[in-house]
């Protein structure tokens, strides 16, 4: 099978896997080896925290770790599995930051999906006012996107800088060691390096049913206190009209994965996800402590 048909095959599953339409594209973290090697999946879900589809190696058009101040070195593939492209980190003492981005893709959504998109990447309204230009002259809705995904691994000589190279960021301010339940998390959105103001951002615990979401402000930076420990994922979609092709969309996708703590107990790295019937039972809990948390700024659907 050649490269082109590959990714071509890649692209169609996204749309055709799933009702939903906004497939996020996630690191999540399995087990640290004893030379410091961190085995992280990288895949792509219709919702936080299910993986269901790896993202293809010949996708990949960046991969990279750095901790510190050290030079970034390679995030190294191993093999694609059933829901998840696996990856190994370089060794590492402490806190690393991975991240990875994909070719640019591009598409024909159908009319029927287009609402249930723009819901659920909750698209700003110019972006619809656009959109319902579009739909009066009879134009289809064609875009060309792309997915930024990146990953905290917490630990001492943790580097919480924009990844170099990386066309979307989202990138996490603050104390390097990591956040505790009931912290304020602060991170900064960047799209080729400089701040993108105005994004709308959801935040997801894997024991959650449901996010919450933020408006990034004018530096492009955006907080919100985490309610529960565990895994957590930010979410985004910068969607716009391309300046290059007439009628057509440019987005950018960003997930940023991260721990956090149960008070001063870190959380355990070397533990895989949460089976099916621990997220069960810690299901109610979850939708309490999120429930609680102010919806947003002014929900734009």
């Amino acid at each position: 099978m050649n490269r082109a048909f590959r990714l071509r095959s890649f692209a169609l599953l996204l749309i055709a896997s799933s009702p939903a339409l906004a497939h996020d594209t996630w690191f999540q973290r399995e087990a640290q080896d004893a030379a410091g090697r961190w085995t992280l999946w990288l895949g792509t879900g219709n919702q936080y925290p299910v993986l269901e589809t790896p993202l293809a190696v010949e996708a990949l058009q960046l991969a990279g770790c750095r901790q510190a101040d050290e030079a970034t070195q390679t995030l190294q593939p191993l093999r694609a599995l059933d829901q998840a492209l696996q990856l190994r980190t370089p060794p590492a003492a402490g806190g690393l930051s991975c991240w990875a981005q994909s070719l640019p893709f591009e598409l024909e959504l159908p009319p029927e999906k287009i609402t249930l998109y723009l819901k659920e990447i909750n698209a700003s309204a110019a972006v619809q006012a656009s959109w319902a230009g579009m739909r009066a002259r009879g134009l289809p809705w064609k875009e060309r996107y792309a997915k930024h995904a990146r990953i905290e691994l917490t630990g001492p000589r943790a580097r919480r800088a924009a990844a170099p190279g990386l066309a979307m960021d989202a990138v996490p301010l603050g104390e390097p060691a990591g956040w505790r339940r009931g912290d304020t998390g602060s991170f900064q959105l960047l799209r080729d390096g400089q701040p993108l103001a105005g994004l709308a951002v959801e935040f997801r615990h894997e024991r959650a049913p449901m996010g919450f979401w933020r408006i990034t402000d004018a530096q492009g930076r955006v907080q919100t206190r985490l309610p529960l420990a565990g895994r957590w994922v930010l979410r985004g979609t910068d969607l716009r009209l391309s300046s290059e092709r007439p009628d057509t969309w440019d987005s950018r996708f960003v997930t940023l994965a991260f721990d956090v703590a149960d008070s001063a107990v870190q959380p355990d790295q070397n533990a895989s996800s949460l089976s099916s019937n621990a997220r069960s039972a810690n299901h109610s809990a979850a939708s309490t402590a999120m429930a609680a948390e102010p919806p947003t700024n002014t929900p734009r659907w």
